[in-house]
Parts: C-alpha cells; structure tokens; sequence
C-alpha cells in the first residue's frame, strides 16, 4: 500500500486541525484556570472523584486527579493559566498560518514545536506522565509533516 502525495497533505491537514483544536483546549483550559478559585477546582473534582474512591480508594485516575486539585495553589493556578493560554495562542497562530499555506508557518512551527517537545521532555523527568510522551510522539509525527509540506511547497514557488 503506498500513499500519494495527496494522501500525505490529508494527513497533515488533518493533523494541524487536531493540534488547532488541542490548542482551543488549552485556550479554553488557561481561561478556566484564570477565572475558577482553586477552591472551586478542588470542589469540582472531590465531586467528580467522590464515588469512584469510595468503590476503589486507590484508583489511579481519581487519586491523581485529587492529588493535583489539593496541590493547587495561587502561583501554580496562575502559571498553569498562563501556559495554557500561551501555548494554545502560539499554536493557533501557528496552526491558521499552516492551513492558509504561509511560508512563514512552516519554519516557525518547527521552532515552536521543537521548543515545546524540549520542554514537554524536561517535565516528563519530573512527571513520567504517559501523556507527555504520546503527546511528544504526536508532536514529532506533526513536525515531520510540517517539513514535508514545506519542501514541497517551496519546491513549487516561482524563482525570482
């Protein structure tokens, strides 16, 4: 089974739409944790963790959760709020740049990627979060479509 060109410019725009709306997650994420008291975050989640830690007080989802909630405090609410919102800022920027094929997009994508991998990285040895490294792997997968689309759409612009 090979895949055509056209296919592979399919993967990547699907791709980019999937990292456009992880971004408007993030968006959305970074407001919430902007405008929500860490109090009614902690609120929210003993309610959504209640009855699962009563049948399995040791559920790792429900304790992680808690856990993250209860460690909450004003400066790490704030950091989370403002790298959410960046985060998510850059990448639709970044994101509507891809879709609309400017130049500019694909290399600066490469930086922004590149730069949130390392990071996502140095947190992953803090953290061993699964997440991160799907996350990782989705981002390199993304990046090598970025440069593919970049080659070829260079390949294809009228020499001056």
């Amino acid at each position: 089974m090979q895949i055509t060109e056209h296919g592979i410019h399919e993967i990547f725009r699907i791709s980019v739409i999937l990292k456009g709306l992880h971004a408007l997650i993030e968006i959305a994420g970074g407001l919430a944790f902007y405008f929500i008291s860490s109090q009614t975050v902690l609120n929210w989640v003993n309610v959504l963790t209640r009855a699962e830690l009563v049948e399995d007080p040791r559920d790792l989802v429900a304790t992680h959760l808690l856990a993250a909630a209860q460690g909450l405090t004003g400066s790490t609410q704030s950091f989370y709020a403002f790298y959410l919102l960046s985060h998510g800022l850059i990448k639709i920027v970044l994101v509507i740049g891809l879709l609309r094929e400017r130049l500019i997009a694909y290399p600066a994508s490469l930086a922004a990627m590149a730069a949130f991998i390392a990071y996502q990285l140095y947190r992953y040895t803090y953290t061993q979060s699964f997440g991160l490294i799907v996350l990782t792997v989705f981002d390199l997968i993304v990046m090598v479509l970025v440069w593919h689309e970049w080659r070829l759409l260079r390949k294809h612009l009228p020499v001056d």
